[in-house]
C-alpha cells in the first residue's frame, strides 16, 4: 500500500512532495494549537488561517493524483490504501475511548477525529469516474456542497456532510491535472511577483482574523471551517432558523479557501529541499500524530496555559517537530505494518474470464472485414496489433 496522495508517475516531482509535507505540517500544527484558540485571541489568528484551507489544500493535492479511469487495480487501491487502514485505526481509537471513558464504544460509521478524511478519499475515488462523465463536474460539486447545508438530516454517518463539502476541492485538483494547469507554473521562470501576492493573501486573511476575533467567535466561524454541519446546526444560527443566504456564506468561504490554496501552491518550493523526501510519509504522519496529541489536548493542559505568552510558540514548534519526527525512516519502518498493511490476502485475483460477457449476454461478432484483415485475430479492439 502507498500513501493516499502519492504521485503515480515513475519519476517523483519534488514540488508535490514538498506540497504534501507542508500540508501535513499545517494539519499537525492546526491540531496542536486548536485548544489554545478556544481561549486565546492571539492563537485564534493562525488557527483560523490554517483551518480556512489546510484540509481542502490536501484535498486538491489528492485529487491531482487520482485517475478517473475505473478498474480493478484502482478499486483495489481504495481498499488497501484507505478502507483497511480506516478499519484498523477506528478500532484502535474505539479501544482507547473505551478505556478512557470506561464504556465500551465501537461505532465504525462515525469516524474518530481525523479518520473522516480516509473515508472521504475512498468515496471520492469511487465517484470520480462518474463525475468525469458530466459536463462541468466542478460546478456541480460546488452547487452540491452549497445546497447540502440546507438539509439537516445529512448527518455525520460516514462523514457524509464533511465529504460532500470537501468534494469540490478534490475535483479541483483533478481538473488541474486534467487541464495541465500546473505546467504553466512549472515552466514559469520568475516566481517573485506571484509569491509576493501569495504572502499578501495570507497577510490579509490573518489581519481580518485578528481585527474581529469577537465576531468570529460569535458567528462560530470554526464550525463553518470544519465543513461538518448543516447550516441549522451551526451554533448562533440554528436557533433563528436557516436563512436563504447561508449558501452564499458557504460560497464566500469557498472562494477564500481557494485563494489561499492558490497562494499556498505558489509558495511551495519547486526544487528539492531538506523535507522533500518526507513528502512520502504523509499517511504515517496523518494517522499517528493524533496519538501524540491525544493527552495534551484531552487533559486540558494546553487550554490551562492558553494565557501564557509561550504557549502558542511552543505549540507551533511542537507541531513542526512532531511532523518531522513522524517523517523519519525509523518511524515509518516501525509502523509500516499497521499504516500500510499488506492486504493481498484480502483481494481476489482477477480471473481470466473477468472480461467475458455477463450471463445472458450475447457475444458480438466482429465484422467479417475485421476478422479477415491480414489474417489477424481481433482482440480488445486493437486489430491484433
Amino acid at each position: 500500500m502507498t500513501d493516499p496522495v502519492q504521485a503515480r508517475p515513475k519519476r517523483r516531482v519534488p514540488y508535490w512532495d514538498n506540497a504534501k509535507w507542508l500540508a501535513m505540517v499545517l494539519v499537525v500544527v492546526g491540531h496542536t494549537i486548536q485548544p489554545l484558540a478556544l481561549e486565546s485571541d492571539v492563537a485564534l489568528v493562525p488557527y483560523l488561517v490554517i483551518y480556512a484551507f489546510h484540509m481542502p489544500f490536501f484535498g486538491v493535492i489528492s485529487g491531482y493524483f487520482t485517475t478517473d479511469k475505473p478498474g480493478a487495480k484502482q478499486y483495489g487501491r481504495v481498499i488497501g490504501d484507505l478502507i483497511v487502514p480506516y478499519v484498523i485505526f477506528e478500532t484502535i481509537w474505539s479501544v482507547i475511548e473505551s478505556l478512557v471513558t470506561g464504556t465500551p464504544s465501537f461505532n465504525p460509521v462515525t469516524p474518530s477525529w481525523t479518520l473522516w478524511f480516509l473515508l472521504a478519499l475512498a468515496g471520492f475515488r469511487v465517484v470520480l469516474p462518474v463525475l468525469a462523465r458530466l459536463r462541468w463536474p466542478l460546478l456541480w460539486t460546488v452547487l452540491l456542497a452549497i445546497v447540502i447545508g440546507y438539509f439537516d438530516d445529512v448527518d455525520q454517518t460516514f462523514s457524509m456532510m464533511r465529504a460532500i463539502q470537501m468534494l469540490p476541492f478534490f475535483v479541483l485538483g483533478w481538473e488541474l491535472r486534467r487541464r495541465d494547469v500546473m505546467r504553466l507554473w512549472f515552466e514559469r521562470r520568475s516566481v517573485l511577483v506571484p509569491r509576493i501576492a501569495a504572502v499578501a493573501a495570507f497577510v490579509i486573511v490573518a489581519a481580518v482574523a485578528a481585527l474581529l476575533p469577537d465576531l468570529w467567535r460569535e458567528l462560530s466561524i470554526r464550525h463553518w471551517l470544519f465543513l461538518d454541519r448543516a447550516y441549522a446546526e451551526v451554533p448562533e444560527l440554528g436557533d433563528g432558523g436557516v436563512a436563504w443566504y447561508y449558501g452564499t456564506v458557504r460560497l464566500a468561504i469557498m472562494v477564500v479557501t481557494t485563494a489561499l490554496i492558490a497562494a499556498a501552491l505558489a509558495l511551495v518550493p519547486r526544487r528539492t529541499t531538506v523535507f522533500t523526501a518526507w513528502g512520502a510519509a504523509t499517511m504515517t504522519i496523518y494517522l499517528l500524530h493524533t496519538f501524540v496529541l491525544y493527552w495534551p489536548r484531552e487533559s486540558g493542559w494546553l487550554r490551562d496555559h492558553a494565557d501564557q505568552w509561550w504557549s502558542l510558540p511552543l505549540a507551533i514548534v511542537a507541531g513542526v517537530l512532531i511532523t518531522v519526527a513522524l517523517s523519519t525512516r525509523p518511524v515509518r519502518a516501525a509502523t509500516r505494518w499497521i499504516v500500510e498493511p499488506n492486504v493481498r490476502w484480502l483481494l481476489r485475483r482477477r480471473d481470466k474470464d473477468d472480461g467475458a460477457p455477463r450471463t445472458g449476454a450475447t457475444p458480438t461478432q466482429p465484422p467479417p472485414t475485421a476478422r479477415a484483415r491480414s489474417g489477424a485475430t481481433v482482440t480488445d479492439g486493437d486489430g491484433g496489433r
